[in-house]
């Protein structure tokens, strides 16, 4: 059955391509700014390997270490929170589950980034 229905006219009410743009180029900063932290977090693992407790304390406790280190959990968590909300998105198509996926993903995704800065402040500084 043929319709006289135009391309657009067909396309109209099928969505806007808009609303992807900001978490597409945030998936790519992220994914560009975790480039050198994992290179610094593998050089420090490197550095620090067979160093004892108070080795680390000392090394998490120059600022700009933890600092680095801070960065690095919060830019791996917000890219591994895109990236899974990308996937819950694009399979999961019932609704209510598809709602409470994402619901879980984000609070996983912030208590543990505020747990391991925590837990660096902590270790570091001895707060």
């Amino acid at each position: 059955m043929t319709t006289m229905r135009s391309p657009l006219g067909r396309a109209r009410g099928l969505g806007s391509a808009k609303e992807g743009l900001a978490s597409f180029m945030a998936l790519r900063v992220t994914a560009i700014a975790l480039i050198p932290l994992c290179l610094w977090f593998v050089a420090s693992v490197i550095s620090l390997m067979g160093a004892d407790y108070d080795t680390l304390r000392e090394f998490l406790g120059s600022p700009v270490n933890a600092t680095l280190f801070s960065l690095l959990i919060l830019a791996g968590f917000y890219h591994g929170l895109l990236g899974l909300q990308e996937v819950i998105v694009d399979y999961v198509h019932a609704k209510p589950v598809q709602i409470v996926l994402l619901l879980l993903v984000k609070f996983l995704a912030a208590s543990l980034s505020v747990f391991l800065v925590l837990s660096i402040v902590k270790l570091g500084f001895g707060v």
